[in-house]
Formats: structure tokens, C-alpha cells, sequence
């Protein structure tokens, strides 16, 4: 062994040289790189040559890690699927992640429900729902939501709306206006509504022809028929449906089907972008942007790319999504089909190296050939033009943002440095805020930021117990949930908070890294600056209880006044000014946590008035306030009924009603304090 090989470094003869993924762990055993084989001796023993030879990265991540370890599958296509597994799960920071570089809205039709219901969406991945796009901004869904009912009028409300018209036998102001069948009423058949949905998918997925020339031939028979307001209602829904069909113009010839990517960089940003065709028309775009770690080309980063993104997709398919394992499939097939199938070409702007894996694994999902190939003339190279342009546009239009956000934030944790007195810039900081309502439902929100930007995965909630003396003493209970907070951070059976009646454990851990998993255990990362909402007193009291922990973090507090900033000891606020980012990052914070606290009181609330409000009532079993919930709706309605109107209800008499009113009216609910 030479000088330049880790000692940790494994016998090559102990390396297998079959298929397989491999995990490089560093000294806390943290997983800090995935990767997958064909041969684990081969591509493991790439690794232990002299650093000089290796891209600085790769040599950074050979010396960060203390060990690896690696696990023998059958193919390589059980390798991508096992390495995806993995990355997703233990996020190594040394590994190329494509992540999106927006949240992109769809439009979906619930295909799953009795009643289809035609909405937005920005996460496709419900089961049984028909999606289409993505859309670049919801405005543009909007409008082909608004062009689409004229001419299917299919229901476009909410569960809890459709429920209610259906109680009370009266639909909502756009069934009145015949922009909704309103089958909540009766007025159309659960098939014939049905029917209608299913023919509002056919058009949106290119199928359009069958439509407008019916349209125009009603048109033209009721204009025969001398029925002009008919003719007239026909001609709208006409130019309606030519409108949408004209928003996704021709690209490909025929009824061709595609994905189009292409991928441009630079030294230290990558940007992806796609369209997406269907019938020869583009159905949608999406891109995404990741920093370039390492030295790979853009033939490796294409292969990567198209390995994560189908991967993905393909998970996202149910069963009944999916295509056949074998036989031929016909376009009609594949139409049918949301847009994360994958179509019999996939055209990029750099073939990638592994082109010949992903033709067979894609081809072997889809039953049919895949073809990915490098259009070089005709319409399709004019369209993959098209397509870098916007992919080029992406990637100034990420780094112009990034720098700039960057810029801000640091110059705000550097702030934040200065005035504080701390040595070095708070790169994670936790806030804590406290609601309830006169002292009931109180709960406690903790929010994190790293870097000055939220870290919404690391948020929590706690269930603050009545362990502390008065209605609204926030301090002792921002002191039992910092205990409970802190406390977890030395235990091993970490759960995440919030649950009822759950119970903080006191063990002991031997580290913040799960030593099974490679991942870090909950709460086990403590903050470099703790903020409160609140002034003095509250301080005060996070400080105290956190010296008595043997916690050594800096506490300070924003009170909403004056926008204060106080810290633990002293007499005086330190004042930051208005326009300062540092005081624009602490107001986020508090805000974000304030939001947080409010939205998991509130949760508690209504589920707690929705299950109590009626069972509180004499007498009323559970028959008659589902009679009274069918009727009126909600518990809200029935409080504004008159007697008369709740002994309209089977069951209910004058002293039932009369009970009714009283108690609804005690439990009267109000919002929550801050």
C-alpha cells in the first residue's frame, strides 16, 4: 500500500466485480456519495489512485470519507433503481441531484372520483387523476380552465362545496350560469358526467378534430333550424376549443410523440429544459438546474440526467398506468398515457455516454423501441434549438437570481454576526413561537433556517402539556418545549413532535449519525442561534432554561412593537436598521414561525369544535347530528337556523332544537391569539 491510499482502503481482492451500488461513508458515517456499477473491483479501485490524477472534487470526497461499503444486485438496471433508492434517501452531498427549478402547476382531472373535478394541481402524483402540462404560470390553466367548461362543463369545486350543494339541493352560482352540468343536484348522470371528463382528456391530449367538427356541424344545424341562440351558444364553444387548440402549436409532423431535452453549462451551473409532445403538439415544459460538482461531461451529465428524471417517472406511474411488458402499442396507447410515460423518442441536444443502457432499460418499461438520438436537420433540430434557447435563458436567469440571493444573505448573517457579538456567522438558526386560544390548544412551532433560507424539512411541532401555571404563561411553556427540544437532542429514539400524548425518551445516543442508516437523527444538529418571539421576559427565560440544559447557544428575541432585538442580560435592545437584511431575515423567521404555530393550532381547533360542538348537546346521538350535518352542512349553518328550521329536521323536536341553539352558542369560536 502505497503512501497515497487511504488506510481505510479495502483489499482488492476483497472488492466482488459484479453489478452492484457502493456508499462512501465519512467519519461520523454519513453517507457523502452513491454510485453504481457493472463491475464493483473496476470502479471502486478508480478511486484509490494518486489524488493528482482525480477532478478536485472527487479527490475532496476520497479524503472526507473514512470507509465503503457496497451492496451486490443482479443487473444494472437493479443498480440505478437501488442507487436512486439511496440518494433520495441520504441526499450525499457529493452526488449530482437534478432538482427542479420550479414548482410547475398542472391541469388535472380526477378521474378517480365518481364526479371528475377539473383543477390545478402542482404535485402530479395522485392515483387515478389525469394530469396535463405543465403549465409555465397558473394564470395560463386558468384560462384554459375558463375556455375548456363553456363547451364540458364538468364540476371544477372542492369536495367540501359539492357536498354542501348536494345537502342542500342548490348548486353553486356556476351551475347557475351553465358553466357547471351541477351534477351535485341531479341535474346530469354521474355517466353522462363522466363521459364528459373523459371527452375533455381526449381533446386536451391532442384529439381534438372529432370535437370541432361536430361543434361545427350543430352550429350549422341549429342556424338551418332558424335556433340563432343555440347557434350562437355552439359558435362560442366553438372559438373556445380553436382558442386552446391554438396555444399548443404544431412542431412535429403527424401525431408524433416526444420528449425533447436539452442541457447547457458552464463551469459550475448545469440547466436542463424540456418539451414535451404529444400529437405533435408541445403539451409542456419543465426545467431544471444543479451547480456541476465535479468534472463530468455533458455526455455524462445527459445520461445522469435522463437516469433520474425516468427513474422517477416511472415510480410516479400506478399499475394501471403503466405500459404492457410486451406487444405492440399503438399511439392511441400512448396518448392515453400521462405525460411522465415514456414515448418512443426521447431527443437531446448531447447523446449521452449510456445511451445504449437506456434505450434497453426504457424500451424493456415500455414494451416498444426507444429511440434517444441527436436530431441534426429538419423540423425536429429546429425544435431542439427552440428548446436550448430556453434552457440557456434558464441558466442566466438562475445564476442572475442566485447571486443576488446569495449576496443577501449573506450580507445578513454577517449583519447578524456583527451585532450579536458572535464569532462566527449563524449559518443555523432555530425560532420558536407559542399559540393558543386563552390558554387551550397550545402548541408550539419550531422553524430552521440554514444558510438564511428555510429548511422546511426540519420543521416541528409540539403539543404543549399543562404542566404550567396560568392560561398564558408563554414563557413556561417556551421553557418545557426548549427542554424538550434540547432534551431530544441526546436521546435515541428520536419521533417527530406533535403527536397526543406522546412521551419524550431520556436515553443516551452515541452520536448524531444513525450508525445503521448513515442519517442524521432528528433534533441532532443544535443551532447557532436561537430566536423567540417575544421581548425581555421571554429571553430571559429561554436563556435560563437552556443554561440550566448545559446548553451554550446564543438566545436573542424580536418583539413585534418597535422590531427589537433583545438579548439575555441587557438592559437595552440592540437596534437594527429598518432597511437592514439582517432585520428582514429575523422578521422572516419570526413570521415563518408564527405561521407554523398558527396553522397547527388551528388544525387542533377545528378538529377538536368539529368532534365536541355537537356531542356537547343532550340528548343528540350520533344519527341525528349526521341528519343535521346532511341538512344544513356544517356546524356553522346549523347555528344560524331558526327553530323552526332545525325541527324541520326528522327527530329533532321544539327542546331539542332549543338545546341545540343554546349550546351551539356557548362554543361560539374565536380566533386564537398570538
Amino acid at each position: 500500500m502505497s503512501n497515497l491510499e487511504p488506510a481505510w482502503r479495502p483489499p482488492t481482492s476483497e472488492i466482488p466485480n459484479q453489478p452492484g451500488v457502493y456508499r462512501f461513508r465519512d467519519g461520523e458515517g454519513r453517507v457523502i456519495y452513491v454510485g453504481k456499477a457493472k463491475n464493483l473491483r473496476s470502479r471502486l479501485v478508480n478511486y484509490f489512485q494518486d489524488p493528482a490524477l482525480l477532478h478536485p472534487r472527487t479527490a475532496q470526497m476520497v479524503s472526507s470519507a473514512r470507509s465503503v461499503q457496497w451492496t451486490i444486485v443482479g443487473t444494472e438496471i437493479e443498480a440505478l433503481t437501488l442507487e436512486f433508492q439511496w440518494i433520495n434517501e441520504f441526499t450525499p452531498r457529493f452526488n449530482v441531484i437534478f432538482r427542479d427549478d420550479k414548482s410547475y402547476p398542472y391541469l388535472s382531472v380526477s378521474m378517480g372520483e365518481k364526479y371528475p373535478r377539473l383543477a390545478i394541481s402542482r404535485s402530479p402524483r395522485r392515483p387515478g387523476t389525469r394530469y396535463f402540462g405543465p403549465y409555465a404560470q397558473v394564470w395560463a390553466i386558468r384560462e384554459t380552465i375558463d375556455l375548456l367548461i363553456g363547451t364540458f362543463p364538468i364540476r371544477t369545486c372542492s369536495a367540501g362545496v359539492f357536498r354542501r350543494a348536494e345537502a342542500q339541493g342548490r348548486p353553486c352560482l356556476l351551475g347557475y350560469i351553465d358553466r357547471c352540468s351541477a351534477p351535485c343536484v341531479g341535474r346530469i348522470s354521474a355517466q353522462a358526467h363522466r363521459e364528459m371528463a373523459e371527452g375533455l382528456c381526449s381533446f386536451m391530449e391532442g384529439k381534438t378534430k372529432p370535437y370541432i367538427a361536430a361543434l361545427g356541424k350543430e352550429m350549422a344545424q341549429a342556424a338551418a333550424e332558424m335556433d340563432y341562440e343555440l347557434a350562437a351558444k355552439k359558435r362560442d364553444q366553438l372559438a373556445a376549443l380553436e382558442k386552446v387548440q391554438e396555444r399548443n402549436a404544431i412542431v412535429l409532423d403527424g401525431d408524433e410523440n416526444a420528449d425533447v431535452y436539452a442541457l447547457v453549462g458552464d463551469e459550475l451551473d448545469v440547466a436542463v429544459h424540456a418539451f414535451y409532445v404529444r400529437g405533435g403538439r408541445v403539451r409542456g415544459t419543465k426545467g431544471w438546474v444543479v451547480d456541476r460538482l465535479d468534472g463530468k461531461s455533458d455526455e455524462e451529465l445527459m445520461g445522469e440526467f435522463l437516469e433520474q428524471n425516468y427513474l422517477e417517472r416511472t415510480k410516479k406511474l400506478s399499475p394501471k398506468e403503466k405500459l404492457p411488458k410486451a406487444g405492440p402499442v399503438s399511439v392511441d396507447d400512448v396518448a392515453h398515457l400521462p405525460l411522465e410515460a415514456i414515448p418512443a423518442q426521447i431527443l437531446v441536444s448531447v447523446l449521452p455516454g449510456n445511451r445504449d443502457f437506456l434505450e434497453q432499460w426504457l424500451g424493456e418499461f415500455r414494451g416498444t423501441g426507444v429511440c434517444v438520438r441527436q436530431p441534426q436537420r429538419g423540423r425536429k433540430a429546429e425544435l431542439m434549438e427552440t428548446v436550448t434557447k430556453n434552457s440557456r435563458h434558464a441558466l442566466e436567469l438562475y445564476k442572475t437570481r442566485r447571486s443576488g440571493d446569495l449576496t443577501e444573505r449573506s450580507a445578513a448573517l454577517e449583519e447578524l454576526q456583527i451585532a450579536l457579538g458572535m464569532e462566527n456567522a449563524p449559518l443555523r438558526i432555530e425560532c420558536f413561537d407559542v399559540s393558543h386560544l386563552a390558554g387551550s390548544h397550545r402548541v408550539a412551532s419550531m422553524v430552521v433556517f440554514e444558510d438564511g433560507a428555510p429548511r422546511k424539512d426540519a420543521y416541528r411541532t409540539f403539543n404543549v402539556r399543562d404542566a404550567h401555571e396560568g392560561p398564558n404563561d408563554d414563557t413556561a411553556a417556551m421553557s418545557q418545549i426548549l427542554e424538550r427540544r434540547f432534551a431530544r437532542s441526546r436521546t435515541e429514539d428520536l419521533q417527530i413532535e406533535g403527536e397526543a400524548n406522546e412521551e419524550d425518551t431520556e436515553l443516551t445516543r452515541s452520536g448524531p449519525i444513525d450508525p445503521e442508516t448513515g442519517r442524521p437523527r432528528r433534533f441532532a444538529y443544535q443551532p447557532d442561534l436561537l430566536v423567540v418571539d417575544g421581548g425581555l421576559p421571554q429571553v430571559n427565560a429561554a436563556a435560563a432554561t437552556l443554561k440550566s440544559l448545559g446548553v451554550d447557544i446564543p438566545v436573542v428575541g424580536l418583539a413585534k412593537r418597535l422590531e427589537e432585538v433583545w438579548v439575555p442580560g441587557n438592559q437595552f435592545p440592540v437596534i437594527l436598521p429598518r432597511t437592514s437584511p439582517s432585520l428582514y431575515l429575523l422578521q422572516y423567521l419570526r413570521d415563518e414561525s408564527h405561521r407554523f404555530a398558527i396553522k397547527k393550532h388551528r388544525a387542533i381547533r377545528t378538529k377538536a369544535q368539529t368532534r365536541s360542538a355537537l356531542d356537547a348537546v343532550p340528548g343528540l346521538g350520533p344519527t341525528r347530528q349526521k341528519d343535521l350535518l346532511r341538512a344544513f352542512g356544517s356546524v356553522k349553518r346549523i347555528r344560524e337556523a331558526s327553530l323552526d328550521e332545525l325541527m324541520g329536521v326528522p327527530g329533532i323536536g321544539l327542546k331539542m332544537a332549543e338545546a341545540i341553539q343554546q349550546q351551539l352558542s356557548e362554543t361560539k369560536a374565536s380566533e386564537p391569539v398570538e
